[in-house]
């Protein structure tokens, strides 16, 4: 009698077990196929969609206080120039009339171009939502983890015949995994975060730069400004790629010898996600040489 309600004890504590484990699992597998649609539909968002009203104020600033601003610059930057192309030929001694037509049609390209800064800066960051979201498609449906047939199998395959100890020992590996996949998912929305609020910041003072690029000399501030505009755009898509590339690697783990094994290397993926997202944006700017 002793025995036997020993043995109902021990089996009652092993199916315990294999219901934390079970419930672990599942966790991991569906936090693949979630973190993929999240972040896909975060990043694909243009900087008037993430977030309507930090949008607008941002653009009020730029329109009210920046533009202002950018308007004294470009007269500054005109002038110079005018005052250099004189200078150049001799104080207007070996003075070409195309010469002057030259500059006045500069000095409307540059105007048009201040004028237009907004429309400009929104159109880059329109082609890296397009980039993100068709690639943000293309992963979610190619990388989905199929959690029924991958679960059972692993209740028929390990579970069911594994002793208490390592059934205790698998379950606390599961949570400390799950908890690290929680983890990396707050540090996926800080970067995500980050990367709009710099997005933000570079749209609220975009007339500044762009009323440096009719000169040969400042041009190199608005030319480096719109690079890093690009960069913050293509950050975007590489973001999506390396969240692609950590969802195939997970999807693909093999669990028929060793599932302490495949819980670790769940884990350690995570973590290379991690920094490989934070590098995306020194990545994507090393690429476009901006700094």
């Amino acid at each position: 009698m002793f025995e036997f309600l020993t043995d109902q004890l021990e089996e009652f504590i092993r199916d315990f077990l294999r219901g934390w484990v079970m419930a672990n699992l599942e966790d991991l597998f569906n936090g693949v196929n979630n973190k993929v649609a999240g972040i896909g539909a975060d990043v694909s968002r243009t900087p008037s969609t993430w977030n309507p009203t930090i949008f607008n104020m941002v653009r009020n600033l730029s329109e009210n206080v920046v533009l202002p601003i950018a308007g004294i610059i470009i007269t500054y930057v005109l002038c110079y120039e005018l005052i250099t192309m004189v200078i150049d030929k001799n104080n207007m001694h070996e003075f070409d009339t195309a010469l002057f037509f030259k500059y006045l049609f500069k000095a409307c390209i540059a105007v048009m171009l201040l004028s237009h800064t907004a429309d400009i800066v929104m159109a880059a960051f329109d082609v890296g939502s397009h980039m993100t979201l068709s690639a943000s498609t293309l992963i979610v449906d190619s990388t989905t983890v199929h959690v029924s047939s991958s679960i059972q199998s692993i209740f028929t395959t390990h579970l069911y015949s594994m002793p208490t100890g390592d059934l205790i020992s698998l379950g606390f590996e599961t949570m400390m995994c799950k908890l690290c996949l929680r983890f990396i998912s707050l540090l996926i929305t800080v970067i995500i975060y980050g990367r709009m609020i710099e997005i933000y910041l570079y749209v609220s003072v975009a007339p500044i730069p762009f009323a440096t690029l009719a000169n040969r000399e400042w041009g190199n501030i608005g030319t480096n400004y719109i690079r890093g505009i690009f960069a913050l755009a293509l950050q975007g898509f590489f973001i999506m790629v390396c969240v692609g590339i950590y969802a195939v690697l997970v999807s693909h783990l093999t669990i028929d010898s060793d599932l302490h094994e495949a819980v670790w290397q769940i884990l350690a993926h995570t973590v290379v996600l991690c920094f490989s997202l934070f590098k995306t944006g020194s990545f994507a700017k090393s690429i476009l040489n901006a700094r």
